[in-house]
């Protein structure tokens, strides 16, 4: 008997993943705050002061336009979808980015919820998922060329220099790993998928048809270029709109700073936080990248550390309520089910 077949062994796989979670988590806290204590607590609160309830209402109200230009990006890949379910995507959406930032697992978790999100609205499995997979990689090759943005001005800002030279070079090098990675993601797409079904066709029978079906969604969807590209640039739009927002909020707190500098800062915060996988909701890593990269375009470390905590409570008061509502939904769901004798699953089929 291997230890997977041993009983018990499945739970304590799960306990020592959810450890490694807590772990993660409790190490990311404790080097934002190391990280704020260091630039001194009086003076980061200072600076969220200045901030103030204005521009954090401000960012909560102005994250309606990325949503929608993300729920868009999705949208456009579901072709023949009626105008009406443009909301449904944007609303998978919000749940989607809600589960990365507030859950455990946080790119996976996300993925999922926001899956379930768009089925539980009426949206067939297939496409849903078929569409969702093409997404995130759209979204992916739009923020390598808005991490390329960021570093071509991160680079003139520098100018020569040994240590830029190195700052710049491994920022390239990153890069060039993401650019890898989503090259081998797509090909995984257009030829991998025979190997999937394969494989569940040997190990998971049941979900084999439905392997077999999403292959073949995914490969019409890149039979139409056209809406793929067309959600690039929409996603492409998104990222420059959300840093936009955190440009607005330090205008309204008065921070003499340009929207091309915000546009670098953000865009390598960004992308420090999809390498670091590893760290839930970049719980440590945005905060270090924030203080190094603000003072390096005028924005004070202190600042800099505001506007990262003052984004994240953002995503609380935006996050929290959205996944109590899908939660409730997600609830209604089953009790309906149950007294119309139909299984949940059954119902999404």
């Amino acid at each position: 008997m291997t230890d997977s077949e041993r009983p018990g062994a499945s739970v304590a796989t799960g306990g020592g993943a959810r450890l490694a979670i807590m772990a993660a988590i409790v190490l990311g806290g404790a080097v934002a705050t190391g990280i704020v204590g260091y630039f001194g607590f009086s003076k980061v609160y200072a600076a969220l002061g200045a901030i103030g309830w204005r521009g954090f209402g401000f960012l909560c109200v102005y994250t309606a336009l990325p949503f929608c230009l993300l729920g868009s990006a999705w949208f456009v890949l579901a072709g023949g979808a009626p105008p009406r379910q443009w909301g449904v995507f944007v609303w998978a959406r919000m749940v989607r980015d809600a589960g990365a930032e507030l859950l455990p697992l946080s790119h996976l978790s996300g993925f999922l919820l926001g899956a379930r999100a768009a089925m539980l609205r009426g949206l067939a499995p297939t496409r849903v998922l078929s569409t969702e997979v093409v997404d995130v990689t759209t979204e992916l090759i739009a923020q390598l060329g808005f991490t390329g943005l960021g570093l071509s001005l991160l680079a003139m800002r520098l100018g020569a220099g040994s240590a830029h030279n190195a700052l710049i070079g491994a920022g390239l090098i990153g890069l060039g790993l993401t650019a890898a990675g989503a090259v081998a993601f797509i090909a995984l797409q257009r030829r991998g998928m025979g190997l999937v079904e394969a494989l569940a066709r040997r190990f998971l029978p049941a979900a084999a048809a439905g392997t077999g079906e999403i292959g073949a969604a995914l490969e019409a969807i890149y039979r139409r270029p056209g809406r793929v590209i067309l959600s690039v640039a929409i996603h492409m739009s998104a990222w420059i709109a959300s840093a936009a927002g955190a440009w607005g909020a330090l205008r309204l707190a008065g921070v003499p700073i340009g929207l091309g500098s915000i546009l670098a800062i953000e865009s390598l915060v960004a992308a420090a936080r999809s390498a670091a996988v590893f760290a839930p909701a970049g719980v440590g890593v945005q905060e270090a990248t924030y203080a190094v990269l603000g003072p390096l375009f005028g924005l004070g470390a202190e600042m800099s550390l505001a506007l990262s905590l003052i984004k994240r409570a953002r995503d609380l008061a935006i996050g929290v309520p959205t996944l109590i509502v899908w939660q409730a939904l997600e609830s209604r769901r089953l009790i309906d089910g149950r007294r119309g004798g139909v299984g949940l699953a059954g119902g999404l089929d």
